[in-house]
């Protein structure tokens, strides 16, 4: 019970350090990418926050087995290095007794990540859906930001506002910046509106304008004289939605329950995706014990890298049938679980082979001093 527990903890707490700073580095990528859409006007910058607590779910969920497979591999890799599980043999310790001992933190994080995978992650998905949609509602005057330029559509329009007052509703010094383009969407000049102050109204439509007061509109080319210019009083201007593009697919969002027993194949791949998290939990922990085994003499690094591999072309074989499943180009009665059987053989055959190696080196060394 206290070499269990000794075990247990080393891997314990590998795992968690590792998956922290996997987490801090991959929601690090994500929160630069949403800070841009805040900075181009695209996401209101008060609800990054919320978007990136709800994806930590998401994270975790394929975080939390990478993280057990490298704390197995650099726990049991020190071990091996120092000459503990040496130790450890002696007594008795087999590698059959130390996959069941490994097992024991395994079904730990397989209930983590089965809930994170079938419950959290869901929800989170759901909920960035959500402020998304709430997002696309939302024009450039709520999310534009006094003294800066905010770029929309691509870089063709640029919209700038000296202050904004009465609930972002009122603006005043106001320039925007438009590229255009004709029928076949090559450009044709570049209009620049400005305007001392200009309002905020909404149709009965529900299309909303910026009404400007008392400014010129400039039409023309650049490097051209041709410019055409217009004084006006009041002028309108269609006020664009912020264009977010789609991160997950409406399946992604709906809870689990709801995908049992449904026909559509989108579904049926979505519900063998989130039981895969927990399978794969259970699998690279069979090939961890194996791959951690070190010569002292080499270091414990020696197999990490083949190691990572092996783990990267697990993980990619299954995202790549998931989306061959998808595509019509694998049938659907074959699923994904075909892959986690290969790897679990491959494990098993990782765990058995150095005893049958050595076992058959005896036997040899055995005839051949019989036969001298």
């Amino acid at each position: 019970m206290i070499v269990f527990r000794y075990l247990s903890r080393e891997v314990l707490l590998t795992l968690t350090a590792v998956s922290a700073v996997l987490l801090v580095i991959i929601m690090s990528g994500r929160f630069i990418r949403y800070l841009a859409q805040a900075a181009q006007g695209v996401l209101d910058p008060s609800v990054l926050l919320q978007i990136m607590m709800y994806r930590i779910p998401g994270f975790l969920e394929l975080i939390l087995p990478l993280g057990l497979f490298l704390g197995i591999l650099l726990a049991y890799g020190r071990l091996y290095l120092e000459s503990e599980m040496t130790v450890l043999s002696a007594t008795g310790m087999s590698q059959q007794r130390l996959l069941a001992y490994s097992m024991a933190p395994a079904v730990v994080v397989a209930v983590v990540a089965g809930v994170l995978s079938m419950g959290l992650a869901p929800h989170g998905v759901n909920q960035v859906e959500r402020i998304l949609n709430e997002q696309k509602t939302m024009t450039e005057l709520d999310t534009l930001e006094p003294g800066r330029f905010q770029t929309l559509r691509n870089g063709s329009r640029v919209t700038y506002t000296e202050e904004l007052a009465d609930e972002r509703k009122e603006l005043r010094g106001v320039f925007i910046s438009e590229r255009q383009l004709n029928t076949k969407g090559q450009e044709r000049g570049i209009s620049v509106l400005v305007a001392d102050s200009g309002r905020q109204e909404i149709q009965a439509d529900g299309s909303r304008y910026l009404i400007l007061h008392n400014g010129y509109r400039y039409d023309g080319n650049p490097g051209q004289a041709n410019y055409r210019a217009i004084k006006y009083e009041t002028y309108g201007v269609l006020l664009p939605a912020p264009e977010l593009a789609a991160e997950v697919t409406e399946v992604e969002a709906q809870p689990t329950l709801e995908l049992f027993g449904k026909d559509k194949l989108e579904q049926r791949i979505e519900l063998q995706w989130r039981l895969s998290i927990p399978i794969l939990v259970f699998v690279v922990t069979l090939l961890a014990v194996p791959l951690s085994r070190v010569n002292p003499r080499q270091g414990r690094f020696l197999k990490l890298l083949p190691a990572i591999l092996l783990y990267m072309a697990y993980l990619s074989m299954l995202i790549g049938v998931r989306g061959a499943l998808e595509k019509g180009k694998i049938p659907a009665q074959l699923g994904m679980w075909w892959v986690h059987a290969i790897f679990a053989a491959i494990g098993l055959m990782l765990l058995y082979w150095e005893p049958l190696r050595l076992r058959w080196a005896a036997r040899r060394a055995v005839g051949e001093s019989a036969r001298g």
